[in-house]
């Protein structure tokens, strides 16, 4: 029976992209994914008062023992709560970071294989499949996620991850600088949750232009500029809550610092072009895609080029880096959601028959390869195996 036959008898494998904050769930071969939730579990003090709300991170565990029971109580609500099917002998795509620690790997797939009876699992690479929605081989993958922006160049459908780049310039870091500004300005700590810092960053806040947030940082310039409107937030009950326009255009610098580090999100941009060899340096900067839900902000994208074209002029690059200009690509989707799209796009092909890992496969080794250490038959033991 040809391949393509039996993939379109098969059911659907289910596209899983978990990350630190958000977590979308579909199924191969659709646009869009069925649900996005947010990435926490009941803990089992909660559970055991009866509680039913999450109310922990999933990835806040103390040890491999913790996290495994997390992860099989979340894999419990997205199977049987939004995605409504039974995992047994289905087949699974997970799309992940190559820079997700290996006890997160292991574990789910620990508890996909032996307490969910899955058939089989996928693992891709987040900043690889995201290629496959613009049908492109080469480009620069920044990825502003909840905790940290990753850079990975991908030339001819391989990843370099020698020149990979990460720093925690994300919407985490944004969030603790929106409160601190907040409680300078006199709101009670109590009235900025998770939940209420990151709406106001949503509905308020956005990336403003290089020359004014130079304007800002001199404080005791002569030109001051003048702040955008203040906006009134309404709070639990009658609490309002002033956002300054300030706050509003200031809340994003965290990701463009200035100082001797140089570890902005243009300087890593930067420098993971920098760490590749030169005749692949032009398609890079000429193929940018911006994915993860903190790229979402206005103003992020032109932010960004106008601060990468400025170094490129300066001391620190004109002799090194030799770059006309840079591009970027616009993702059919929302950037939230384009590499689940990926895994989606990935996971209706023959790849999901001839690349996963097998329940018997898993049954004779239970090491999960990695990018380090990847072996197609899995026949013969892996190191650390």
């Amino acid at each position: 029976m040809p391949l393509y036959e039996t993939v379109l008898q098969e059911k659907p494998a289910i596209v899983l992209e978990i990350g630190n904050a958000l977590t979308k769930l579909g199924f191969a071969g659709e646009p869009y994914p069925r649900s996005i939730i947010p990435s926490e579990v009941v803990d089992h003090r909660a559970k055991n008062a009866g509680l039913t709300t999450p109310n922990r991170k999933l990835f806040a565990y103390g040890n491999e023992t913790e996290l495994y029971d997390a992860l099989v109580e979340f894999l419990k609500t997205i199977f049987f709560k939004y995605v409504l099917v039974s995992p047994k002998e289905r087949k699974i795509v997970v799309v992940e970071s190559v820079l997700c620690p290996t006890a997160v790997k292991e574990g789910l797939a620990r508890a996909l294989f032996c307490h969910f009876d899955v058939s089989s699992v996928f693992f891709v690479p987040t900043h690889l499949v995201v290629l496959a929605t613009l049908a492109v081989e080469t480009a620069l993958v920044v990825d502003i996620g909840y905790k940290e922006a990753v850079v990975v160049p991908v030339f001819c459908g391989v990843q370099a991850l020698y020149a990979w780049e990460a720093q925690p310039l994300a919407a985490e870091s944004v969030h603790a600088e929106i409160r601190r500004q907040l409680v300078a300005c006199g709101v009670a700590e109590q009235l900025l949750t998770e939940a209420t810092v990151e709406d106001i960053k949503i509905r308020t806040c956005f990336v403003t232009t290089a020359a004014r947030a130079a304007k800002y940082r001199a404080d005791d310039g002569p030109s001051p500029p003048e702040p955008c409107p203040d906006v009134e937030y309404a709070a639990r009950g009658d609490a309002m809550i002033t956002i300054p326009g300030r706050l509003r255009e200031t809340a994003y610098e965290v990701m463009f610092p200035v100082d001797n580090d140089r570890l902005g999100l243009p300087y890593i941009v930067l420098n993971a072009i920098l760490r590749c060899p030169r005749d692949t340096r032009v398609p890079l900067a000429e193929n940018l895609i911006l994915i993860g839900g903190s790229t979402m902000v206005p103003g992020l994208a032109a932010r960004l080029k106008a601060e990468l074209m400025a170094l490129l002029g300066s001391d620190l690059y004109r002799e090194r880096l030799f770059v006309s200009g840079f591009k970027f690509h616009k993702a059919p989707s929302e950037p939230n959601f384009t590499g689940w799209l990926g895994g989606s796009i990935y996971g209706a092909t023959d790849l999901v028959l001839t690349k996963s890992i097998t329940r018997e496969a898993y049954g004779k080794n239970q090491t999960i390869p990695d990018f380090t250490n990847y072996d197609e038959s899995r026949g013969a033991p892996m190191r650390g195996g």
